[in-house]
């Protein structure tokens, strides 16, 4: 991790040709597996934002307009090698970064994530890539100000995604070759992806939220974290405007005597002198 200009940091090398020196706003990710209700998440705290008065932007993976159709079409065909699927998720979020998420950011929004590099890093490393790859690939990414991660087991997830909309493809890990059968290539790649993701919340700090809970239980501790860090963002705010008047204060009360004297010392000394040098009426 790396510090980048005014406080902003990088999870690498970040993004040289951006402006970031003046980011007011607030970048909150949502993580978790395939299936988790992310989603339903990110849009019951949208509105939520949205009625507390915040200025809210919502983005999510695979959603830029330069990538996504490109995205979705190497999917289709379900001829992604590893290296080749990690290229496409970097370029479609650095399009975002740059076109969605820093112009957000510099305006005082709340940008929500409904995924963020982390998912990146999962899919990749239980996919066989070199984790200092992959994170280096992904160099250029705000750290966000808060990650929730949606936290469950695989025995949960899996009557959950049946019941909502059935198994694909790329969800049940089918191009990782674990088996023949979409059930269980699926159980298998989730258990996989679910420990990469217990570990990264470990290791990034992760706020992590009981996923196995009904939404709106789950709901009630997203708005309590959510809560806490725009409050605490606000009085660091009002803090460094009180910092920055506080000069502005204290030249004030300096101006004030010289300004309330009388004649200054020098023209009374002045004064003498000239009626010194002036020629006598005598």
């Amino acid at each position: 991790m790396t510090p980048g200009k005014d406080g902003a940091r990088y999870y690498g090398h970040g993004l040289p040709y951006a402006d970031i020196r003046d980011l007011k706003g607030t970048l909150i990710t949502i993580e978790g597996t395939d299936g988790v209700g992310r989603s339903t998440q990110v849009g019951l705290l949208k509105e939520w934002l949205e009625v507390q008065g915040y200025g809210v932007i919502e983005t999510g993976w695979t959603r830029s307009e330069l990538m996504s159709e490109t995205i979705g079409a190497a999917k289709a065909g379900h001829n992604l090698n590893q290296i080749t699927f990690s290229l496409l998720y970097a370029t479609d979020f650095a399009d975002r970064l740059e076109k969605i998420i820093l112009p957000a950011l510099r305006s005082g929004f709340v940008v929500l994530a409904d995924r963020y590099v982390f998912t990146a890093f999962a899919r990749s490393v239980v996919r066989g890539a070199d984790p200092r790859w992959i994170r280096s690939v992904f160099g250029f990414a705000l750290v966000p100000d808060l990650t929730l991660y949606l936290k469950i087991d695989a025995d949960t997830l899996i009557p959950r995604v049946l019941r909502a909309r059935g198994i694909d493809y790329w969800e049940a890990g089918m191009d990782m070759h674990l088996g023949t059968d979409l059930f269980e290539s699926f159980r298998k790649y989730q258990w996989r992806l679910i420990r990469e993701y217990n570990k990264m919340s470990r290791e990034f700090g992760f706020v992590t939220v009981d996923a196995a809970q009904e939404p709106e239980q789950i709901q009630a501790r997203v708005r309590q974290r959510v809560q806490a860090l725009l409050e605490d963002r606000r009085m660091q705010a009002l803090s460094t405007s009180l910092e920055r008047l506080r000069p502005l204060l204290f030249e004030a009360e300096d101006d004030e005597p010289a300004a309330a004297a009388g004649p200054s010392f020098a023209g009374t000394d002045e004064a003498p002198a000239r009626a010194a040098r002036a020629p006598s009426q005598d």
